[in-house]
């Protein structure tokens, strides 16, 4: 059955850094994109980036500001989020989905989720 998990999240001050994981069992990952998400306190969720299963292309969100880096691993049936000098406006839940790839990682409708780990960022 197709399961994913997040990890990797927790409590770090500004200017710090963490890398987020994301497991996936039950199936081929190596044929599914990967996005990121993440949602905040009172907020919409948003997009983070994504990378795409045939070329490992990424794609990230002007909020992310070159501080984040996806990648992935398919022989371990993992996807990675980096985030580097995190802010306080980072702060929120983080999901990673996956989705069969028809199209850019960016443009597909993801149908496969994570439950979530939480990031905070403060002083």
């Amino acid at each position: 059955q197709l399961q994913l998990v997040e990890s990797g999240g927790g409590l770090v001050q500004p200017g710090g850094s963490l890398r987020l994981s994301c497991n996936a069992s039950g199936f081929n990952l190596e044929n599914y994109a990967i996005g990121w998400f993440r949602q905040a306190p009172g907020k919409e969720r948003e997009d983070v980036g994504c990378i795409s299963a045939g070329d490992g292309s990424t794609y990230y969100e002007a909020a992310t500001e070159g501080r984040f880096t996806v990648s992935r691993d398919n022989a371990k049936k993992m996807g990675y989020l980096q985030m580097n000098n995190l802010k306080p406006e980072d702060t929120g839940v983080y999901y990673c989905a996956a989705e069969p790839e028809l199209r850019d990682c960016d443009e597909l409708r993801y149908d496969y989720w994570g439950q979530g780990t939480q990031v905070t960022v403060s002083s």
